[in-house]
């Protein structure tokens, strides 16, 4: 037989089982070309089930002469030597298969366990989170990796607990001194993320994004005065709602669904809710336009609105409304225009079972407790009940923004769409 007919048949006789007549037409096949790559390292991987390390280490190292790009040589000569408890020629292969490819997942769980056998868990945990890094989702993960795989996150698990421990007590008497003068939660985030237990978000607006403005997940309610006032009116705007609510039988008029997207459009992932009442809304302003009739039903619940700092760009800013969200219905993460407005959410009606995630900041929502968030920053909200779960939204200046800016902005955005809209 020519080669390439020695190597057909010596890989169909491996995948039906047929080991030594695979083993005989890989040697057959070295017969006819001495260091041919594929038939070395099959044969090395016979030595190695015979357990003759010795023999899989020298035909593993004439196949890596003849094909130094494969990272599955270097590796499973590194095997080979491990079997031997040869650590130095072990790690050595293993560094050349990852000098291959850098992102070649079995060579750095391997390395992971090799630095466990030398005893340095911390090394090997920085080893195993690169290696969790990479990895793909665990229903892609390959069979033969995923005791690997499991054992690599308990490995990092464990080593970012004892880490926080030593950074506590480094810490302690550091934060005793600093008390009253940082953000606690922020320095938090900074520990958490450090410890590789959250990620830090950034802005990412979709269209203008204003620079130097902090990407701040929540913003503290003590650093806007009418807060309080807002909160004490839930009561009367819940009242104008549930008017709302029982105004026909068959669900009141001016509810839309929000998402709207035109045919031909991409989805992505709005597709599940694009034209769905699953979340729906009820404008009093929308895209800065007053909307006289529904703020006629809603008067006082406009009145407060209207007292809030309000984003005011024409064409875009503010949105004031009623946001319905169905039972078991989950927006989707998102992030919004621009973040030189925030965005206000004051729970009105709240079933069991609902949550709000900003970045890496997730709560549960509770009906009469308003937040302020940046919604450039990646956000989600879910509603697993089997109710209804209502809430006011509307949008406010960035408060960090000065008037000058605002006005700049503003006349920037409004120039864009006058462009856009003269076509």
């Amino acid at each position: 037989m020519q080669p390439q007919q020695l190597v057909s048949a010596a890989q169909q006789a491996m995948q039906a089982g047929r080991l030594e007549e695979a083993a005989r037409l890989w040697s057959q096949l070295l017969g006819i070309v001495p260091e041919h790559p594929q038939a070395l390292f099959h044969l090395a991987q016979q030595r190695m089930a015979q357990k003759d390390y010795a023999g899989a280490i020298h035909l593993l190292q004439r196949a890596e002469r003849a094909d130094p790009k494969a990272p599955a040589i270097a590796l499973n000569l590194a095997f080979a030597h491990r079997a031997q408890s040869n650590a130095a020629p072990e790690l050595e292969a293993l560094d050349r298969a990852l000098a291959i490819d850098p992102y070649y997942l079995p060579a750095l769980l391997a390395k992971g366990q090799a630095a466990e056998r030398a005893n340095k868990p911390r090394q090997a945990a920085r080893i195993y989170k690169n290696a969790l890094t990479i990895a793909p989702a665990d229903d892609q993960i390959p069979a033969s990796l995923q005791n690997s795989v499991q054992h690599a996150r308990r490995v990092v698990e464990a080593n970012a607990a004892s880490l926080q421990t030593h950074l506590d007590e480094a810490l302690s008497r550091a934060r005793q001194a600093h008390q009253d003068a940082i953000r606690p939660a922020r320095f938090e985030m900074c520990k958490e993320a450090l410890l590789g237990r959250k990620k830090i978000y950034t802005q990412q607006p979709t269209m203008l994004h204003y620079p130097e403005l902090p990407p701040i997940q929540f913003y503290d309610n003590a650093e806007f005065s009418w807060i309080g006032r807002l909160e004490a009116a839930a009561g009367t705007i819940r009242e104008e709602l549930i008017a709302l609510l029982e105004d026909s039988a068959g669900g009141p008029k001016g509810f839309r669904p929000y998402v709207q997207h035109p045919p031909g459009a991409p989805l992505n992932q709005w597709e599940a809710l694009n034209y769905s009442p699953r979340w729906s809304a009820y404008f009093l302003w929308e895209d800065g336009e007053r909307k006289e009739e529904h703020c006629a039903r809603c008067p006082e619940t406009a009145a407060i609105a209207q007292s809030m700092p309000l984003a005011n760009i024409p064409g875009y800013a503010p949105a004031v409304f009623f946001s319905v969200l169905e039972p078991h219905t989950r927006i989707p993460a998102h992030t919004g225009v621009t973040n030189i407005r925030l965005i206000v959410h004051l729970p009105l009606i709240v079933p069991p079972n609902c949550g709000f995630r900003v970045g890496n900041d997730s709560r549960a929502v509770e009906a009469g407790k308003a937040w302020v968030f940046d919604d450039t920053i990646e956000h989600e909200a879910w509603n697993e009940s089997d109710q209804n779960r209502f809430i006011l939204i509307f949008d406010i200046w960035n408060p960090l923004l000065s008037p000058a800016e605002r006005e700049l902005a503003t006349t920037l955005l409004t120039a864009m769409r006058s462009y856009y809209s003269g076509e």
